[in-house]
């Protein structure tokens, strides 16, 4: 009797604890319930609407506008300014606001390019690395053999009377945080030289700013890191061509 009634205490014990136990999870429930139905009354956080798009037609409205797939008529409506738009959110230029200016074409010209940058074979083909340095399109790349190791991007090159100058190259010097000692201590960060003063780097201030460089290939600041991780000292370059708006 007294082994029966030791088990009996016991599941009885065991069913108290389970009584006492109900209202502790009653009241742990009730809590999370409540807490799930605050969140759900709880307004999300209101979004920002886009700056209405009023730029007005840019001297690229025609290209854009063919490259968009919009109506080329070469005036800006409000679907060619919501287009550009777009286009210039997606690929971080600055500022977006729907004109069409010479920095957003260049990247369409980039874009476009992509699928075969040296389809015209202007570039020689080697089994090193080659940078290629296209004036006639603003466009830089990299190519070991027939395939391409750094897409194009687009650049800016020498200006008249400082165009840069063509031809092989190869670089002879790297300096990450350079400044220039001829140009006033301006800034020249990963600056890959290939020719005297010549080197590729990148820009801080607008890339199109002053029509053209004296000599060196400037590149966007993300470009320019990206391609100073990739080349190194005696790296192998080739230009070619003429920059728009230049007498060669």
């Amino acid at each position: 009797m007294r082994g029966r009634t030791s088990r009996i205490r016991g599941v009885q014990g065991r069913r108290d604890g389970g009584v006492r136990g109900r209202p502790a999870r009653t009241a742990l429930l009730a809590a999370v319930a409540a807490a799930v139905a605050a969140t759900a009354l709880t307004a999300p956080p209101a979004v920002a609407a886009p700056e209405p798009c009023i730029a007005g037609t840019g001297p690229y409205q025609r290209q854009l506008e063919g490259y968009l797939g919009q109506p080329v008529d070469g005036v800006q409506s409000k679907a060619d300014c919501e287009a550009i738009q777009t286009f210039q959110t997606e690929h971080a230029i600055d500022p977006a606001d729907g004109y069409a200016n010479l920095a957003t074409y260049r990247w369409t010209v980039a874009l476009a390019a992509r699928a075969n940058p040296n389809a015209a074979g202007d570039c020689p083909v080697r089994s090193y690395r080659v940078t290629c340095v296209d004036l006639d399109r603003q466009l830089l790349w990299v190519q070991r053999g027939s395939g391409v190791v750094f897409e194009p991007v687009p650049i800016r090159t020498g200006r008249d009377t400082e165009e840069t100058r063509l031809g092989w190259h190869s670089i002879y010097w790297r300096s990450r945080d350079h400044v220039s000692t001829i140009y006033d201590d301006a800034p020249m960060p990963y600056a890959q030289f290939f020719d005297g003063g010549q080197a590729l780097h990148g820009r801080l201030d607008d890339l199109y700013d002053g029509g053209g460089s004296a000599g060196c290939v400037n590149l966007r600041l993300a470009d320019a890191e990206a391609l100073w991780n990739l080349l190194d000292i005696d790296d192998q370059l080739y230009i070619w061509g003429v920059k728009p708006g230049t007498d060669g």
